[in-house]
């Protein structure tokens, strides 16, 4: 199992919205075949695995990161094809969340005479599709946010020059987070600051993230430097203004009104609606204003912290916008998950 969660990890970059799945197998001890879901729309990971060994896969196990699937999508029943294939044994590491497949796929198996062990190595499977599980179960996608700052927290000088406070490695670090997320969200004022491209610049072919920007007023230029960019940008907003509409729908941009909070796009509306449009992963990349609101909302669920060792000072912009707390009992608490040094930098993983 721990081999075909190594296979599927290949599918990182390229298989959203589907979830990355390896399988790999063995008859008489050996490993006869492997394979993984590359793209949506392409063979899954069972079938490229069977494509793959030129044994005779009768009584054979097969070990697949995710439960195979049952219904006609856009391809066959995995179940089928394992069955067909004369498999005896089916070690699974996780049930599909999929109402669609949800232990369907099992008792298929089950019911051609096939043992069936599940739950192996399920930690490692749900991390590896994290995003998948998150719009599966909870209707929106996995949130990270990423933020770097100084040694004293601090992420951008009082004018909001920023660049650089990290290493050359820890933001190629960050474009390998990027290019696996399913979309990159900001805010209009972060676009205002800095005018991003917030593309994934990786040296591997990879099909870049949607561009979400909260925008409640539509103040967007049209001349902004991410609508030279590829790939999709998609604003929400509050504003129902026609003609800005009109403006940015010529410019390439593509709008979605959601409801408001105080003049502002309703948070929680907002990850609903990009986990209908299946966005397994958002990767945050914005200002204190933004971060402060998710943070007291909490909606990200993992907070990506590079920190540097430099000091900007306490004129610095902070990481947070929030309210004055008057009780150390309002303080958010996060738990590590993980530390580590990128080029000259640590990067911190919380939760």
């Amino acid at each position: 199992m721990a081999r075909a969660l190594h296979v599927a990890e290949r599918g990182r970059f390229t298989t959203d919205p589907n979830p990355r799945v390896g399988c790999v197998l063995v008859k008489e001890g050996q490993i006869i075949g492997e394979g993984f879901h590359e793209k949506a729309g392409q063979a899954h990971a069972e079938i490229n695995a069977l494509k793959n060994t030129k044994v005779d896969t009768t009584g054979a196990t097969a070990y697949v990161t995710l439960e195979p699937c049952s219904h006609y999508g856009k391809t066959p029943p995995c179940c089928d094809a394992l069955i067909g294939a004369g498999i005896k044994r089916l070690v699974v590491a996780m049930t599909d969340p999929n109402p669609l497949v949800s232990g369907r796929g099992l008792e298929r198996c089950k019911a051609a005479g096939m043992e069936v062990i599940c739950d192996v190595l399920r930690a490692d499977a749900e991390k590896l599709n994290r995003g998948f599980i998150s719009r599966m179960t909870r209707n929106r996608p996995f949130v990270q946010s990423k933020i770097a700052m100084s040694l004293d927290g601090r992420t951008a000088l009082a004018n909001g020059e920023s660049k650089w406070i990290t290493s050359p490695e820890a933001r190629a670090d960050v474009h390998l987070f990027r290019a696996e997320s399913s979309a990159i969200l900001t805010g209009i004022g972060t676009v205002l600051a800095d005018n991003p491209s917030l593309n994934a610049r990786v040296n591997f072919p990879v099909e870049q993230p949607i561009r979400v920007i909260l925008d409640s007023a539509l103040k967007m230029p049209l001349d902004a430097q991410i609508a030279n960019t590829t790939g999709k940008i998609l604003i929400l907003t509050c504003s129902t203004n026609e003609q800005k509409h009109a403006d940015l729908k010529k410019s390439g941009f593509y709008c979605h009104v959601l409801p408001e909070i105080n003049g502002r796009v309703d948070l929680k509306a907002a990850l609903n609606f990009l986990g209908e449009q299946g966005i397994n992963n958002v990767f945050v990349e914005a200002g204190a204003t933004l971060n402060g609101a998710l943070l007291e909302a909490n909606l990200v669920d993992e907070w990506l912290i590079y920190m540097a060792s430099c000091v900007l000072g306490d004129k610095g912009r902070g990481a947070f916008s929030l309210p004055e707390w008057q009780s150390m009992t309002d303080k958010k608490n996060l738990q590590w998950q993980d530390v580590r040094h990128i080029g000259q930098d640590l990067r911190f993983i919380l939760r």
